[in-house]
């Protein structure tokens, strides 16, 4: 088994079919969509392929320590992960195959209208072992 990362983004990908931001969605079709998720983290926790998974809030900042004795330095001249990243799965398949055959399903969850979003989904493999570094 190897496990996959499945990334879920608010923007930075290509545009989804149905490309109406989660905001302007109605109370129900964010209920549809998350219970689209839950039922397919369930059904993949059936077959021992869920690792875990979360919904980002867009909140957050960029933290990296700043020397002995200073408080750590937030923000930064980067990429904003919170305004790109909108959640996350882990997945454990036999094979990358699998992987992306689950991030297909999962791109069909309903948005705006109740019809599929067909979203992009980032893949990325863990590493079964660190890497080897040669000279």
């Amino acid at each position: 088994m190897a496990k996959y990362l499945l990334l879920k983004h608010y923007r930075g990908a290509p545009a989804a079919v149905n490309d109406v931001p989660m905001d302007q969605w109605s109370p129900e079709e964010i209920s549809a969509h998350v219970q689209y998720m839950n039922d397919f983290a369930a059904r993949l926790e059936k077959t021992g392929e869920f690792v875990d998974g979360q919904a980002l809030a867009p909140e957050g900042a960029w933290v990296r320590y700043d020397g002995e004795g200073r408080p750590p330095v937030t923000d930064g001249p980067f990429a904003e992960t919170k305004d790109l990243i909108a959640g996350w799965m882990i997945i454990d398949v036999d094979s990358y195959k699998r992987a992306v055959e689950l991030a297909g399903e999962l791109s069909a969850a309903p948005g705006a209208g109740g019809k599929p979003i067909h979203e992009w989904l980032e893949v990325r493999p863990f590493y079964g072992v660190p890497p080897t570094i040669t000279e």
